[in-house]
This record gives C-alpha cells, sequence and structure tokens, in this order.
C-alpha cells in the first residue's frame, strides 16, 4: 500500500515549522523565557522500535503503523546490535514499542537479554494482540519474564474507544484485560504491572487527575470485571497519521497555537528525551520516538552519526537535544511522555 507523501517526515518538518511564527517556535520561546534548553543526562531509557507492523491501523497514531508495514521491521544485524549494546549500556529500563512489537520475530529473545541483564522491560501494547492464535502464549510469557505492560486504552468507555482505534476494538482490549488480570497483573503486584495510557478525542489535551484514575479503576471493575494499577497519559502528537487528519481538517496551525499557548516550563524537567534513547529499526539513534517519526537526527553524538551498534556508555551525557515546534505537544499542560505526565 503506498503511503499519503504528507506522512514523510520532510513534509511533516515543514507543515509544523510553518504552523507557528518563528519569535513563538519552539526554540525561541525557551530563549524568550531564559530558559536554558534541557541537556541529555545519563542514559535511563533504552528504547527500542521494533517496527511499524501492527494488527491494527488507529487513527491518531504517530508512527503510522498498520498491518501493511512489515517492510519496516527491525533487522536481524541491528537486533544483535541492540543485543549486545544492553550489556554494554546497562540502562536500567528497556523500552519494546512499535507498531506492535510482540509481532517482532525476535522480541522474546530481546526480553529475555533485558531481564537477564537485569533491566526492567517495558512491553508498550495494543492489548488485542495477545488475542491473535499466533500469540496465545505471550501473556504468559511477559508474565513469566515479571515485564510491564502499558497497554493502549483511550477511554473507559467503548465508544470513543472504538471511534479512535477501530470497531470492536473495546470488547477486545477488555478479553484481553481479563486475561492479563488472570495471569497476575493489574493486581498489585509490583513484579507485573499493568499500565493503562489513555490519549484524549482529537485536538484536547490530556488533563487526567487522580480522580480520573480512581474513576477509571471503578468504571472498569464494576462494569467489565477488570483490574489495572496505573492510568497515564498522552497529548496527541501533531506527527504522523494525526498530523494529516489536521491537515486535512485545516486545524494544524490551531493545534499546534493551542499547545503553544498552554506550554509549561514545569514540564521539561521530566521530557523523556532527557534520560531516554530511542533506537529506530535501521539503528539509527534519535532523542526520542517523537523525532524518529519526523527523521530528526540526535544533535549532540559524537559524531551525529552514531548508531546502537557503537555507541559507548555515557557518550551522550550534557548533549544537545534536538528540539522542533512538535515539541510543544510533550510540554503542553500537564506534560506529556511515554511515561505519562511530566510536570513537576
Amino acid at each position: 500500500m503506498r503511503r499519503d507523501a504528507a506522512l514523510e517526515p520532510t513534509l511533516q518538518r515543514h507543515l509544523l515549522q510553518g504552523a507557528l511564527p518563528r519569535e513563538v517556535s519552539f526554540a525561541s520561546n525557551l530563549s524568550r523565557r531564559a530558559l536554558e534548553p534541557p541537556l541529555r543526562g545519563p542514559l535511563r531509557v533504552l528504547q527500542l522500535n521494533l517496527g511499524r507492523l501492527c494488527n491494527m491501523r488507529c487513527h491518531h497514531c504517530h508512527v503510522d503503523a498498520g498491518p501493511d508495514q512489515g517492510a519496516t521491521q527491525m533487522g536481524e544485524a541491528v537486533v544483535e546490535q541492540c543485543l549486545a549494546a544492553i550489556e554494554r549500556l546497562r540502562p536500567k529500563v528497556v523500552d519494546l514499542t512499535g507498531g506492535a512489537p510482540e509481532l517482532h520475530g525476535r522480541f522474546r529473545d530481546l526480553v529475555r537479554a533485558a531481564r537477564g541483564q537485569g533491566c526492567h522491560v517495558i512491553d508498550r501494547s495494543n492489548l488485542t494482540v495477545l488475542l491473535l492464535p499466533a500469540m496465545a502464549d505471550l501473556g504468559a510469557f511477559l508474565a513469566a519474564q515479571e515485564v510491564e505492560i502499558v497497554a493502549s486504552l483511550p477511554d473507559p468507555e467503548a465508544g470513543p474507544t472504538d471511534v479512535q482505534r477501530g470497531e470492536g476494538t473495546w470488547a477486545a482490549s477488555i478479553e484481553a484485560l481479563r486475561k492479563l488480570n488472570a495471569l497476575g497483573y493489574g493486581q498489585g503486584d509490583p513484579a507485573r504491572p499493568l499500565t493503562l495510557m489513555s490519549n484524549p478525542a482529537g485536538t484536547r489535551l490530556q488533563q487526567l487527575t487522580a480522580c480520573d484514575e480512581q474513576r477509571w479503576k471503578r468504571q472498569l471493575l464494576e462494569a467489565h470485571g477488570v483490574r489495572f494499577d496505573r492510568l497515564i497519559g498522552l497529548n496527541n502528537m501533531p506527527i504522523a497519521r494525526f498530523l494529516q487528519q489536521l491537515q486535512r481538517d485545516g486545524l494544524v496551525n490551531d493545534y499546534l497555537k493551542l499547545l503553544q499557548g498552554a506550554f509549561n516550563p514545569g514540564a521539561l524537567g521530566g521530557l523523556m528525551c532527557r534520560d531516554t534513547l530511542s533506537v529506530a529499526p535501521d539503528g539509527d539513534l534519535h532523542d526520542c520516538d517523537f523525532n524518529q517519526m519526523l527523521d530528526l537526527p540526535l544533535a549532540g553524538g559524537k559524531p551525529i552519526e552514531r548508531t546502537i551498534a557503537d555507541l559507548t556508555s555515557g557518550e551522550l551525557e550534557g548533549s544537545p537535544i534536538a528540539w522542533g515546534n512538535h515539541c510543544y505537544g510533550c510540554s503542553a499542560g500537564q506534560g506529556s511522555s511515554c511515561a505519562g505526565a511530566t510536570a513537576s
């Protein structure tokens, strides 16, 4: 299937750069407020994007994942480089993402290797992948390896979830959550944490509170018998499929203006680009998964051409981060990152 040209990184960067006047661009905003641009700190999270292959095709997906993306999967040579890097770099966390990372043929090898090095492992799951016949034993494997599952669920009700992710997704997600509960996930066991990740509909900002988490827990338990441990939220990032939707609706400028107007300096301290390294399927390195999708290389690599094959421990610490107007998505309101809100 031919990808829409509007999703190409060069066009995305052009749209984002032109959506705001230069004087309120992200970099200019930091300078105008006399805020020092955050630098990379010690590496804590090694995030591996195993490719865009997915059994779903969600409207808001910032990586343009889908069933037609098999050619984007991380190759064997890069997987071997990642396995060596896990042993060499010893990150506290190995974060496996995609697409549906579980569909990669070496997913379990990466999990075993990371756990063997004492790393906490995160599987970013769409939940429905657990119901595929070929994945029948996946939940048991994740539980045995004590992998944290961060599962996408936009809303605690069926309607909004199916609108974003496709008809029938809600029912499948609930079935998958029940299977995970039966395996010990979502029961308060620190060895098997189950985190739900929500994103708002359309152009609203994420505004989850502790009260929302309790409401979700009560609603899912009472109506469906489902338990989970933690609720986190993401703003919809103006990248790939969501950016294309904004462009089609004539809302690119409006959404960027909304994000810029909600800029929160308190969110800068928790930005994931400060302690996370994003590894692309080809082994290239990026400050975050969003920069990877926009094909923005590291700003402070030594040299920039560094790949996961030759990166050494501590090499990037103190180096600058590549910024763009999309960074307002991570610093608006409560802040937004792969770990949830960033505002202190």
